[in-house]
């Protein structure tokens, strides 16, 4: 018997035309899911002011989503919330790379050794998303669980990924999000950015100097993979009074020892 030839991901007469490629009812609940994803819990109500559909077609929606266990409905308060199997869909991203597996011993060695919370992230759609953190025992730490995601030019692990990027994808990345200020000590051009991303890549470490959020910093490194290329950062984040710049050399030491761990474990080779 012929084996039939294995179907690709799109059809052969496939035009990338999103608007009429999309399923308006799917991109509605996808859209419903991020929104309770960055939650701690709404109502129905809510939802449906949040995303300015009506309150019958949201119910519809997350009753479907409920149905394969992707939200739950919690009492008292008729509160919707990220199912269990949200989270089993989610995770099946992590296995698609071992970066994250390889990294834990280096991130609890980070944070014993800084004592602040370590971080480990990725670019994803040009914004840095969180994939693991390991926190502090300490009462005033920063917290950025799974699945966060940061603008890439206000975060340590952002900047050290566009410190090695080439110019055109950096200035692409730059183009299409733009640069938002967050506080005083924002980067909102990119020639101040750039300038900045050189002094990175001298130090082989980046510093967010509480250009996110006031009061907090955070030094972050690049991992590499085989080719040399950029494909993850470590950082610690915490409070500026206990992580003063004077301190970012033997921080960035800290982070780009253990980021260079990472490397070896994963195969890669830093540039």
């Amino acid at each position: 018997m012929t084996d039939l030839p294995r179907l690709r991901g799109r059809p052969k007469a496939f035009n990338d035309k999103t608007e009429q490629n999309t399923v308006q009812a799917l991109d509605r609940a996808l859209g419903l899911l991020s929104t309770l994803a960055a939650s701690s819990g709404l109502t129905l109500s809510e939802l449906a002011q949040t995303s300015g559909q009506a309150v019958a077609t949201v119910y519809r929606a997350l009753t479907t989503l409920q149905s394969h266990g992707m939200v739950e409905c919690e009492d008292p308060g008729q509160v919707w919330h990220i199912g269990a199997d949200a989270f089993r869909v989610g995770s099946a991203f992590l296995r698609r790379t071992k970066v994250v597996e390889r990294a834990r011993g280096p991130m609890d060695q980070l944070m014993r050794d800084s004592g602040e919370t370590a971080n480990l992230g990725i670019e994803a759609g040009d914004e840095v998303l969180f994939l693991s953190q390991v926190e502090t025992h300490e009462a005033i730490r920063a917290f950025f669980p799974p699945g966060t995601k940061a603008p890439m030019h206000v975060s340590g692990i952002g900047k050290a990924l566009l410190a090695w990027y080439p110019e055109e994808k950096l200035d692409g990345i730059l183009s299409r999000q733009g640069m938002e200020r967050f506080t005083t000590l924002t980067h909102t051009a990119p020639a101040t950015l750039k300038r900045d991303l050189v002094h990175t890549r001298e130090r082989g470490f980046a510093i967010d100097d509480q250009e996110r959020a006031e009061g907090m910093r955070c030094v972050a490194a690049p991992i590499f993979n085989a080719h040399g290329e950029p494909v993850a950062g470590l950082s610690v984040s915490g409070p500026a009074f206990r992580m003063a710049l004077s301190n970012a050399a033997n921080l960035g030491d800290l982070v780009r020892t253990a980021a260079d761990r990472v490397t070896g474990a994963t195969g890669g080779m830093r540039p």
